[in-house]
C-alpha cells in the first residue's frame, strides 16, 4: 500500500511545483515593477519551496527505482531486480523522463542556492533574477507534466523490467550526467542574471562580480562532466578513443566554450566597465546552446549512442522554448542596448584587448563547431542530401583557433590593463618560451620526426604552464614568500591555464604517437608492439549479476620482465539482448596499454585490439586541474557574491563621519 503513494506522492509534489513555479514567475516580477518590498522579498522562499517539491518527486521516482516497482512505466522499460544498485540509482536519469526531472531538481537548486548566497544582492535584482529563474522552471515542469510524466502507470505490473541500456551500465554514466546537467543547467543562472539586467537597463561593476561565482560553477561542473564523458568512451566503447566529435558531445562543449568566453569578458566588465553588451549576448547564447543541447539530445533529430532520441513531438515542444527563451532575451536585448554605454577605454595593446581576442576565438570556434553539427541536418531538410561531417572537418576547423588561444592566454595575463608595451610586457616571459621550446625539441626526437603535431603541443602546453607559472611569479613581486599570501583566484587562474597547456600536450602526444595493431590471436600465441610483447593465456566464460561475458587473460612484459595481467571482456546483456566491450587498460603516467577483446574465429582465435598509448591520462589530469582550478577561484572570497555586494556597503559606511 505503500508504494503507490510514495509514487502518487511524487506526482502530486511536481504538479505543486508547477504552480510554485508560476506564483514565483507573477509576484516578485510585479513586486518589483511596483516597488512593493513584500512581494519582492517572497522569491526566495518561493524558489526554496519549488526546490522541495520537485525534491521530494525526485525523491519518489528514486525510490521506485531502487525498490524494482515495475508498475510505474518508467521503471519498467529502465530497470530490472538483477541489476546492481548503483545502475538502478543511476536508471533514475538514464531515460528522457528522469533526466528531465534531474534537469528540473537542478534547476530549483540554483534558484533555491541564491536564497544563501545572495544575501548581499540589492533586492529588486534578486526578484527579477528568481523570476525568470521560476519561469524556465514552469516551461519545463510543464513539459514533463503534458509530454514526459515520470509518473504514469502500468495497469497490470509485469514481473521483471526490461533493463536499461547496457553501455550506461557503467561508473562513469552514473556520474557522468548529473555533471553535465548542473554545468548545463548552472548556466540558466547566467541567463536570469542577464535577462534582469536587461530588464532594470544596469549593467555595471556590480553585475559582473554578482554573475560571475554562478558561471565559475557552471563552467566547473560542464567540465568536470564532460570529461567523465570522454573518459567513460575512451574504456568503455572499445575503440581507443576519447572525443568523436559526436553531435551529443558537441552540444555539451559549445555551451563550455561560451562559458569560458563569458568568465573573461565578465572580468573586463568588473575591472574596466567595458564589453557589457558583449558580455551579456554571451550570457544568452551559453544557455541558450545549453537548450539546443537539450533539443538535439531528446528530439530525435540525431543517432548518437549518447541521445534519447525520443518522438519528435518532444523536439517541437523544446524548440518553442528554445525561441521563446532565447528569442524574448535577444528581443529585449536589442531594446536594451543602447542604455549599456561602455566607459572603459583601452589601447590595442593591453589586458583588456587580450580578453578581448580570447572572447572572439572562442566565439568563433563555439560557431565552427555549430556549424559542423548542425550542418548534415540542414542539407538533409533543404537540399535531400545526406551529409556526414566528422574529424577530419573538425580538426582543421576547429584547432587553429586553439592553437592562436593558448599563444595569446599567458601573455594576455601579465599585461597590464588600460595600455602597455608589447616588449617591455613579454620580457618576464623569455624563460617560459625558452622551456617551450626546449620541450618542443623533446617531443621532436622522442618521435624520431614523425610528425609535427608532437613538438607543437609539447611547445604550447609548455608554453602555458611555464606561463602561468611566471605569472604567478610576478604577482608574487619575484619573492617565493609571498606565493602562499597571493589570493585563490590567482592561483586558480594559473591551475586552469597550466591544465589546459597539459591536456594540449596529452592530446597532441596521443594524436602523433599512438600505435595500433589489430589481429586474430589463438590462446597460447604471443605478439609485440611498442617495445611490450603481449601474451593470450586463456579465454574463459564469466558471469555478472546481470550479464555474462567471455574474459580474455593477457599478459604483458617488457623485456622479459613482466608488467601486469590484463583482463578485457566481451559481455552480453540477456535482458536488453546487447553486447557491450569492456576494454582492459593498464595505465601509466606517460602511457596507457590498452587491449579491446573482439569475436572468437573459426580458427579458434580471438580477434584483438591492441594500442600503446602515449600521455592518454594527461588528458583527463589536465581537465580536472582546470575543474580544480575553478574550484580554488570559487573558494576566493572575492568571487563570493556577498563579499562582492559588501564592499561598496563597507566603503559608505567607512567615509560616512561618526555622529
Amino acid at each position: 500500500m505503500l508504494a503507490p503513494m510514495i509514487v502518487e506522492l511524487g506526482h502530486f509534489t511536481l504538479v505543486l511545483a508547477l504552480m510554485l513555479a508560476a506564483v514565483q514567475v507573477v509576484v516578485p516580477f510585479w513586486g518589483a515593477a511596483r516597488g512593493w518590498t513584500g512581494w519582492m522579498a517572497l522569491a526566495a522562499p518561493l524558489a526554496t519551496l519549488q526546490f522541495a517539491a520537485i525534491a521530494i518527486s525526485f525523491a519518489a521516482l528514486t525510490w521506485a527505482f531502487v525498490t524494482s516497482d515495475f508498475s510505474v512505466k518508467l521503471v519498467f522499460e529502465n530497470s530490472h531486480t538483477l541489476k546492481p544498485m548503483l545502475y538502478k540509482v543511476a536508471g533514475v536519469w538514464g531515460n528522457h523522463e528522469g533526466s528531465m526531472l534531474l534537469w528540473v531538481l537542478i534547476l530549483s537548486g540554483f534558484g533555491a542556492s541564491l536564497h544563501g548566497f545572495g544575501s548581499g544582492l540589492p533586492l529588486r535584482l534578486k526578484a527579477h533574477v528568481l523570476s525568470v529563474q521560476g519561469l524556465i522552471g514552469f516551461a519545463f515542469l510543464a513539459f514533463i507534466l503534458l509530454t514526459s510524466n515520470p509518473f504514469l502507470r502500468l495497469a497490470e505490473p509485469p514481473f521483471d523490467g526490461q533493463d536499461m541500456n547496457p553501455l550506461l551500465q557503467d561508473p562513469g554514466l552514473a556520474f557522468h550526467p548529473p555533471f553535465l546537467y548542473l554545468g548545463y543547467v548552472g548556466l540558466s543562472m547566467a541567463f536570469s542574471f542577464a535577462v534582469a539586467a536587461l530588464i532594470e537597463g544596469r549593467v555595471d561593476a556590480a553585475w559582473a562580480r554578482w554573475v560571475r561565482p554562478w558561471t565559475l560553477a557552471a563552467w566547473v561542473f560542464l567540465t568536470i562532466g564532460i570529461a567523465l564523458g570522454s573518459w567513460w568512451a575512451y574504456y568503455e566503447l572499445g575503440w581507443g578513443g576519447f572525443w568523436f566529435w559526436d553531435p551529443v558531445e558537441n552540444a555539451s562543449f559549445m555551451p563550455w566554450l561560451l562559458a569560458t568566453a563569458l568568465l573573461h569578458s565578465a572580468i573586463v566588465v568588473e575591472k574596466r566597465e567595458a564589453l557589457k553588451n558583449w558580455t551579456i549576448l554571451l550570457a544568452i547564447l551559453a544557455f541558450g546552446f545549453s537548450l539546443i543541447g537539450t533539443f538535439l539530445v531528446r528530439s530525435g533529430v540525431i543517432t548518437s549512442v549518447h541521445a534519447f532520441a525520443n518522438d519528435p513531438e518532444r523536439g517541437i515542444f523544446i524548440l518553442g522554448l528554445l525561441a521563446f527563451f532565447v528569442g524574448g532575451a535577444l528581443t529585449l536585448y536589442a531594446a536594451r542596448a543602447g542604455t549599456m554605454e561602455a566607459k572603459g577605454v583601452f589601447s590595442t595593446v593591453s589586458r583588456e584587448s587580450a580578453l578581448v581576442a580570447n572572447n572572439l576565438l572562442l566565439a568563433v570556434a563555439a560557431f565552427v563547431v555549430f556549424t559542423g553539427t548542425l550542418w548534415p541536418l540542414v542539407a538533409e531538410m533543404a537540399f535531400g542530401r545526406k551529409l556526414s561531417v566528422g574529424a577530419p572537418f573538425f580538426d582543421k576547423a576547429f584547432t587553429p583557433f586553439m592553437l592562436i588561444l593558448a599563444v595569446i592566454l599567458p601573455l594576455g595575463a601579465i599585461l597590464p590593463w588600460k595600455r602597455a608595451r608589447l616588449a617591455r610586457a613579454a620580457r618576464p616571459l623569455a624563460g617560459a618560451v625558452a622551456l617551450a621550446l626546449a620541450l618542443a625539441a623533446l617531443a621532436f626526437a622522442l618521435g624520431t620526426g614523425r610528425s609535427a603535431i608532437a613538438p607543437v603541443a609539447a611547445a604550447l602546453g609548455g608554453w602555458l604552464v611555464f606561463g602561468a607559472m611566471t605569472d604567478l611569479w610576478l604577482r608574487a613581486g619575484r619573492r617565493p614568500t609571498r606565493l602562499k599570501r597571493l589570493p585563490r583566484a590567482d592561483w586558480g587562474r594559473a591551475f586552469a591555464h597550466g591544465g589546459l597547456g597539459i591536456v594540449m600536450t596529452g592530446i597532441g602526444c596521443l594524436t602523433a604517437w599512438n600505435l595500433e595493431d589489430i589481429r586474430v590471436v589463438k590462446p597460447g600465441e604471443s605478439y609485440d608492439l611498442g617495445g611490450y610483447s603481449f601474451r593470450l593465456a586463456s579465454v574463459d566464460e564469466v558471469r555478472g549479476p546481470n550479464y555474462v561475458a567471455r574474459r580474455a587473460e593477457i599478459a604483458v612484459t617488457r623485456d622479459g620482465a613482466e608488467v601486469g595481467t590484463m583482463l578485457p571482456e566481451k559481455r552480453f546483456y540477456p535482458v536488453a539482448g546487447m553486447p557491450t566491450t569492456e576494454a582492459a587498460i593498464l595505465q601509466g603516467s606517460f602511457r596507457d596499454l590498452y587491449i579491446a577483446l573482439g569475436d572468437p574465429q573459426a580458427d579458434g582465435g580471438y580477434a584483438v585490439r591492441t594500442y600503446v598509448k602515449p600521455f592518454a591520462n594527461w588528458i583527463w589530469a589536465g581537465a580536472l586541474l582546470m575543474a580544480f582550478g575553478g574550484i580554488l577561484s570559487l573558494s576566493d572570497r572575492r568571487y563570493r557574491i556577498a563579499a562582492g555586494a559588501r564592499r561598496p556597503a563597507v566603503a559608505a559606511a567607512a567615509a560616512t563621519p561618526a555622529e
